[in-house]
């Protein structure tokens, strides 16, 4: 097949899941020898990465219009650069997905979480996404969930049946350890937080347990949002030497943060299935998660949940307690849940006989 990608960031991932998912699915699909093309906003050093065809096309440079703006010229160049089919990310998008449709190109729509819970939209945007969610239903020819918590919740809401599919990972942990040796850390003595950082990621609320924790260990706060600067200055906002806040880091990095921190804290309550606590499950991390439906979801008892503050700075006291046998045993479950449930060959597979029965 010739399948199109549009609604992320583009390849190589540097931003957030829907990048990654975008990596990782279309290399796979390109190494079993379909032929697929990814629309990026910012531009690779190469007009191909591991086999898939990059397209660059301007934006808008807004916190509002980013997305809009990229996915709407993508469409157009789609409609006039036809494929087999074409998968959109993003319920936003979903105005979008009915011009390909009418032009004969089939259409998926993965729609990721409740995009309108976010605290970062305006009531503009949050009617946006509302409509969105309503034409996701409507306008694609099929529309996929990564959660079973969103897709109960667009079949008690619209009435609408989505394609299930899971996300994604690779459960191995990584043997080197050079960002830690350029951020200060040792392995193993490090709680790992890795989000962007907005306001429904809590990474404020992170930092604040911590600081109530005696230890020694300290607390890696990994991410950066381009329009929430003022969130960032508040999270920033410590004079304790135990917290550690390097920015955005990709790549090799952020494998290695994942592959020999202490614990790795998952403090989201908006979205989806979140890539970074299952990435931080398959390298074997004993993981404290933000009770919600969807990270209880994917975490169950290979994790501990807190509900609030006060909780998480209970569960970090709890896990620096344990002994090494019973931080072992977390581990290994999460490891094996991985496995069971988000193996990304696995999920390419169920892609490639989706969108086929999609063309025919």
């Amino acid at each position: 097949m010739f399948i199109a990608i549009l609604g992320t960031r583009g390849i190589p991932a540097n931003y957030g899941g829907f990048e990654t998912f975008a990596e990782e699915l279309s290399t796979r699909l390109a190494s079993r020898g379909h032929r697929v093309r990814v629309y990026c906003r910012a531009k690779h050093s190469s007009a191909t990465y591991q086999g898939v065809e990059l397209v660059y096309l301007p934006t808008i440079r807004h916190k509002y219009l980013d997305t809009l703006a990229h996915t709407f010229l993508s469409t157009l160049h789609l409609f006039f650069h036809r494929t087999d089919v074409a998968l959109y990310c993003n319920a936003a998008n979903a105005v979008f997905t009915i011009l390909p449709r009418l032009s004969g190109v089939p259409v998926l729509l993965n729609v990721d979480g409740i995009e309108r819970k976010r605290k970062k939209w305006n009531a503009l945007a949050k009617a946006w996404y509302r409509c969105s969610e309503v034409l996701s239903t409507i306008f694609p020819t099929a529309f996929v969930t990564d959660a079973e918590a969103i897709r109960r919740y667009y079949r008690d809401e619209y009435g609408k049946e989505s394609r299930f599919i899971a996300y994604g990972a690779d459960p191995r942990r990584v043997p080197s350890m050079g960002v830690l040796d350029e951020l200060g850390l040792q392995p193993l003595r490090f709680f790992l937080y890795v989000s962007r950082m907005e306001p429904e990621n809590r990474g404020l609320e992170v930092r604040l347990a911590f600081e109530q924790v005696v230890t020694d260990l300290k607390l890696a706060l990994v991410g950066d949002a381009p329009y929430a600067h003022e969130y960032i200055r508040k999270v920033r906002d410590t004079v304790d030497p135990r917290v550690v806040l390097p920015g955005a880091i990709y790549g090799l990095g952020y494998k290695e943060l994942g592959s020999w921190c202490f614990a790795y804290i998952h403090a989201t309550e908006v979205g989806g299935t979140h890539p970074a606590l299952i990435e931080a499950m398959g390298r074997g991390c004993l993981v404290i998660y933000l009770d919600t439906d969807e990270n209880r979801e994917v975490c169950g008892d290979a994790g501990l949940a807190y509900d609030d503050q006060a909780g998480l700075t209970e569960r970090l006291r709890q896990v620096l307690a344990m002994t090494e046998a019973e931080r072992e045993a977390f581990r290994a479950r999460a490891v094996q849940r991985v496995r069971e449930r988000y193996d990304w060959d696995v999920v390419t597979t169920e892609y490639v006989n989706l969108l086929s029965a999609l063309r025919q």
